[in-house]
């Protein structure tokens, strides 16, 4: 079968994908990022895009490395584009995601964590890998109705409270990135509304985090 975007390579090591990272495109329409992620001047790709209408496209086979992700990193997985399976979400990067376009994302990360045995812990942010770079998909993004359905994680924290929040974070699996930028991307994902330093409540999420989902280090 081929496929539309010519951006893609063989994964190293003998890699399978372990994660999926979900995106926004920041562009004004679904034609427009298409055509970026099938362009070769471009170098950048990925696996799935989904239209705000719910259309569904397959740009690379999941069988080969995409490059969606870029630097970053992940419960120790350096080379996250040999790791994962990239899903952008057609979006200009400040609207809500549409019921269709959520709905077609929800079958589609529930056939790829069947095909692959990818954990819901493994279904991550661009923001979680890179938080130094990327803010995707951003604080708009419904995490928490993924996880609901068993496509995602969320916390559940009891009473007690971490020392260090970042500490907890890097055993969820954020990177080894200052505490501002890991913080940032921390909130994006699980507590948008939240302000200043870390507080006791984000030491209670990423603990519990921690605890239930740490990461498993490099594959």
């Amino acid at each position: 079968m081929a496929f539309a975007s010519p951006n893609f390579g063989d994964r190293r090591d003998g890699a399978r994908p372990s994660l999926i990272v979900i995106h926004y495109t920041a562009m004004p329409s679904f034609a427009a990022a298409r055509a970026r992620l099938c362009d070769p001047s471009a170098e950048v790709s990925a696996h799935w895009l989904i239209a705000e209408d719910g259309t569904v496209e397959q740009l690379v086979d999941e069988a080969k490395r995409a490059w969606h992700a870029g630097a970053g990193c992940w419960g120790g997985i350096s080379d996250v584009n040999s790791h994962s399976i990239g899903i952008e979400l057609a979006n200009p990067g400040d609207a809500p995601f549409p019921e269709p376009q959520m709905a077609a994302l929800e079958h589609l990360l529930h056939d790829i964590m069947n095909r692959w045995a990818i954990p819901p812990q493994g279904v991550i942010a661009h923001s979680d890998m890179a938080p130094e770079r990327k803010c995707d998909p951003g604080p708009r993004f419904d995490w928490f109705r993924l996880a609901r359905r068993g496509l995602s994680v969320w916390p559940a924290p009891e009473d007690d409270t971490a020392p260090d929040f970042l500490s907890s974070a890097r055993s969820f699996g954020y990177p080894d990135a200052p505490r501002g930028a890991v913080l940032t991307a921390f909130r994006l994902r699980f507590r948008p509304w939240g302000t200043g330093e870390d507080d006791s409540t984000d030491r209670t999420l990423a603990l519990d985090l921690a605890r239930r989902f740490p990461a498993a280090g490099p594959v």
